[in-house]
């Protein structure tokens, strides 16, 4: 009988049971209270939309916080609350979308690199037809949120779907995906802005290169953790490129975050307190650099986590100059 028999007569056509040692994935936060009171066989699912790696949803939600955050700023108005909570779901709900539509694709590389081959697609105990439904009902989700808002951010969220969509293929034919994971991870700089304008401008533009470039240069050190297994797989990415020099690369890359940032920042008249806040997210970023070791796996993917407290560096920053226009 073949594994994959086994696995169906075990766990059904919807979730397959392997060993609990499956349930825990490399990167995985262990722990976590969802996991604890989630049925078991909701786990791989959790698994699949990276509920077990928060890290994620965070990224993708820090910019649309900053692009939102500094529409207040410029409109001299408070926090558009209801919009920050509501881009919190959305990124929650579409990064799990997109997570479960990359695993999709690169199932059958997953099953090559060792820190993948146990997700739940690769490892049998998710079904292809099971993760499309789930893949939907994410989307659907996400859908919601995004019809929330005014009509040209509803065309804007949209357009971002294209980057969402190209970005699993990147990596077979280029050394750069993660400049189109940064095309679309940062499109939330564009967003927080068009909900509140219902248009464009050049701060939200700097601000959208500007995440363009930090998620590029975290990814970088993200991919670190699997340059040999990426190298038998044929899988270009940055941390491969840049090599012995990944330092430096990285470096670039958060020197011309900072840069893009500042520029936004400029462009509206932003106060001293996002000007302390973007020093202290440029502190972060320098020591991300500094303690970047390409043989330290474990680091690695500290580093990359810790990129969570450097963008709030900068949303609590932006948020402390919106209470110092509203008391003046």
């Amino acid at each position: 009988m073949t594994k994959m028999r086994q696995n169906k007569d075990l766990g059904g056509p919807f979730a397959r049971s392997l060993s609990d040692s499956a349930q825990t994935l490399p990167d995985s936060v262990a722990g976590q209270f969802v996991f604890r009171i989630a049925p078991k066989s909701w786990r791989p699912f959790l698994q699949l939309a990276r509920i077990d790696r928060p890290i994620g949803w965070w990224l993708l939600t820090l910019p649309c916080w900053w692009s939102s955050a500094l529409a207040s700023v410029s409109q001299g108005r408070p926090l558009h609350g209801g919009d920050l909570l509501l881009f919190l779901v959305g990124a929650i709900a579409m990064r799990g979308a997109g997570s479960t539509y990359n695993d999709l694709v690169d199932r059958e590389i997953d099953a090559k690199v060792e820190r993948t081959r146990q997700r739940p697609l690769p490892s049998g105990r998710v079904s292809v037809k099971a993760a499309q439904i789930f893949l939907a009902a994410q989307c659907l989700v996400g859908l919601a949120v995004l019809l929330s808002f005014n009509a040209f951010a509803i065309k804007l969220g949209f357009s971002s779907l294209f980057f969402v969509a190209i970005y699993p293929f990147m990596k077979r034919i280029t050394s750069w995906p993660q400049a189109v994971l940064g095309a679309a991870f940062a499109w939330g700089g564009l967003m927080g802005w068009a909900a509140a304008f219902g248009s464009l401008a050049l701060a939200p533009a700097f601000l959208y290169f500007g995440a363009i470039f930090w998620t590029i240069g975290y990814d970088t050190i993200y991919a670190l953790q699997d340059i040999e297994d990426d190298l038998l797989a044929g899988i270009g990415s940055t941390a491969r490129l840049f090599g012995s020099r990944v330092q430096a690369g990285v470096a670039s890359l958060y020197a011309l975050a900072v840069i893009c940032v500042e520029a936004g920042f400029l462009s509206v008249g932003a106060g001293w307190p996002t000007q302390m806040g973007l020093a202290g997210f440029a502190l972060h970023l320098a020591w991300q650099v500094k303690s970047v070791d390409p043989d330290d796996r474990a680091g690695a993917l500290g580093l990359f986590r810790s990129n969570r407290d450097a963008g709030l560096i900068l949303f609590g920053s932006l948020c402390a100059d919106v209470f110092r226009l509203s008391i003046q």
